[in-house]
């Protein structure tokens, strides 16, 4: 995707020094663009936990290149052991999305039965690179996928935009580009299809306001910032088509785990008779689990992510404001699972499917 006219992809090896991973920290964003460097495990897990990179394709891409940077790091004797050390910390990080765990996993697969430092680090390097470039073009194919769906709405419409309502951010800055939810919104936006975008705020960290507002301005697609409990008014004074959001671990019967209040959504789509569309790379299924509600792992986070909201002054100045009163009791889960029931389909780089077990299985057949 482009900054200001520029390719950007949001993690890299920095040119002339292929030691160092390169992303962008998402934190500054939408007020400052800028680069990190990141040069050891433990910068890449730092980067996960404090959501420097965040979104479940990226999350996968960074572990990958951090498995790389282990490999660098790793002494002759005994680096086996240091690599799955390594391996472990990054899964430590975050637990719910399914794409970390799955890049460490196929990076210990590949650099662990290499015993030469310099072929080690070759074949690290060359893997982190597949993985992203995987990722990019996952995204990429999810959105021909879905294009005749929106393609569809549009001749219904006769001309008029399509309102797609997503959630949080499934975009270019999730992954390594395109994006998942905002992959089909991009490529009916190219092919000249009318498209206007409701974006959810999407406390506490405002990823919708900060993230995806920003790179659909950048990419030139219009859109409206609402706050998170605008959407189902709006659904039922027929001003959304379509909902559309990523996910970051789909179990094998189709419940989807994805950024707190998606449930939310997916219930007023569903009484509002609107189609709720899942999009996600292959990565993000978690077919070892049937159950989503019971079984995928939710995060709960630091309360100050809800105590206090960031943000640019009048003046220019970005500062951190307290909301609530200082002893307030704060729980703070940063995920909920969306059953399987209230999904019209999911999208992934396969094709698109039902969202149930057989529908799934019919695009992975190697995993029945």
């Amino acid at each position: 995707m482009n900054v200001n006219g520029a390719p950007y992809r949001t993690i890299w090896l920095k040119p002339g020094d292929n030691r160092i991973v390169q992303v962008i920290n998402q934190v500054k964003l939408p007020h400052v663009f800028e680069i990190n460097d990141l040069a050891s495990v433990e910068d890449v897990c730092r980067a996960i936990c404090d959501m420097t990179v965040r979104g479940a394709g990226l999350i996968g891409a960074s572990a990958a290149y951090g498995m790389y940077l282990a490999s660098l790091e790793a002494p002759e004797p005994g680096f086996r052991d240091a690599l799955q050390r390594a391996g472990n910390a990054l899964k430590a990080t975050r637990p719910t999305a399914a794409n970390l765990a799955w890049a460490v996993d196929r990076m210990l697969g590949v650099i662990g039965g290499v015993s030469s430092y310099t072929e080690r680090c070759a074949v690290a390097m060359q893997e982190a690179n597949a993985i992203a470039d995987e990722d990019a073009d996952h995204c990429s194919r999810i959105g021909t996928h879905a294009l005749p769906i929106i393609s569809a709405l549009a001749q219904q419409k006769a001309g008029k935009a399509v309102n797609i309502l997503t959630h949080c951010n499934a975009g270019w800055l999730a992954f390594v580009d395109v994006g998942s939810a905002t992959a089909p919104i991009y490529a009916a936006h190219d092919a000249g299809i009318a498209v206007h975008v409701w974006v959810d705020e999407t406390r506490p960290r405002n990823q919708g306001a900060s993230l995806t507002a920003w790179e659909l301005g950048q990419h030139g697609v219009p859109h409206t910032l609402i706050t998170d409990n605008a959407g189902g008014h709006l659904m039922q004074h027929g001003l959304v088509d379509m909902v559309i959001t990523g996910a970051d671990r789909v179990t094998r019967n189709g419940d989807a785990a994805n950024k707190i209040g998606t449930y939310l959504k997916a219930l007023a789509a569903h009484d509002n008779r609107i189609p709720m569309y899942v999009a996600l790379p292959s990565s993000t299924f978690d077919f070892a689990l049937r159950d989503g509600i019971n079984s995928i792992p939710i995060e709960e986070r630091d309360g100050a992510e809800v105590r206090y909201i960031t943000g640019q002054t009048q003046h220019g100045a970005i500062e951190s404001v307290r909301i609530c009163p200082q002893k307030t009791p704060v729980r703070n889960w940063g995920f909920d699972v969306t059953p399987a029931r209230l999904i019209t389909q999911l999208i992934c780089e396969r094709g698109i499917c039902e969202a149930t077990e057989e529908g799934i299985l019919s695009l992975f057949p190697e995993r029945r």
